[in-house]
């Protein structure tokens, strides 16, 4: 391993040191402002405000930027994705850990389904990358519909975990809902991607004309990619749904309907947006194999 002289260790270590100040110097005063706007919208709109402390504005900031530099140490992320993925981590932990759960559940496992048999992707991916190394816009396609829609249950709701009941929480449920399956669709994708593409011997269907293609190629699908779809929508489903455990009053759970469908709707909701994809993959995304145009 070539060894790096004193000069370039000391750099990059300040390097790192002005970028942590750089995060803390905007993130601080810029969630607190969100904080208290959120926190007063919540207010006037009826929402629950009683569990936005500031203990869990302060859970909110540290858990993404943890998080995240381990993610840029890695190579799971470049610096522009570290700051996307900061304020998505942000958004979600801060509306409603259950949606912070499914972020990190989905982090966490695309960043080891990425480096799965990483020599073999090298040898199919022409734009391949060691680790991944997403930047904000692959971030922000991944995690952006989630912090949208948890944005607007911030300020539609408050922050704070509640059961999914269209009864007596109906936009509140929906927008909940949405969240779960953006996180669910983007990880059953990953998996898919990730795993579909170096599992197995035989080459893939393009999903519109059922014809073998070669492994990469956009709108390509698979007995193993399906699998792990279903796969991928489950886990973040699950985490949803452990998370409610933990996190609900269990008075409130008994009262409520009943919490485990959640982790059917995010299953489904893997597997769909998942063929979406490839449908769309196939027919609007151009896909250059070599020297062959598909």
């Amino acid at each position: 391993m070539r060894d790096l002289s004193p000069d370039i260790v000391d750099s990059r270590r300040d390097d790192r040191v002005m970028l942590l100040i750089f995060v803390l110097a905007v993130v601080l005063p810029v969630s607190m402002s969100f904080w208290i706007v959120t926190s007063f919208l919540a207010y006037t709109n009826g929402g629950d405000t009683s569990s936005t402390s500031p203990a869990r504005w302060l859970i909110s900031i540290l858990s993404p930027i943890v998080i995240t530099s381990w993610g840029l140490r890695r190579k799971g992320l470049d610096y522009t994705g570290a700051f996307a993925a900061i304020f998505i981590g942000f958004v979600l932990t801060f509306s409603n850990y259950c949606f912070s759960a499914s972020l990190i559940c989905f982090f966490f496992t695309c960043s080891k389904a990425t480096k799965f048999r990483s020599e073999r992707k090298r040898q199919v991916e022409d734009n391949f990358k060691e680790g991944g190394q997403r930047n904000w816009v692959q971030v922000l396609c991944n995690g952006g519909m989630a912090a949208e829609m948890g944005l607007m249950y911030l300020i539609d709701r408050g922050s704070g975990e509640r059961v999914i009941d269209f009864d007596t929480d109906y936009r509140g449920s929906w927008l909940a809902i949405g969240v779960l399956a953006a996180i669910a669709c983007s990880n059953a994708d990953t998996w898919a991607s990730e795993f579909g593409s170096v599992v197995g011997s035989s080459q893939p269907f393009l999903i519109t004309g059922w014809r073998r293609v070669p492994r990469g190629t956009n709108g390509g699908v698979s007995f193993v990619g399906i699998v792990v779809s279903i796969l991928g929508g489950f886990v973040i489903g699950l985490s949803y749904y452990c998370c409610q455990l933990l996190t609900i009053n269990r008075e409130i759970l008994a009262d409520g309907p009943p919490q485990w469908p959640i982790v059917v709707v995010g299953t489904l909701a893997g597997i769909l947006g998942s063929l979406i994809d490839s449908i769309l993959g196939a027919t609007l995304q151009f896909s250059e194999i070599g020297r062959a145009h598909v």
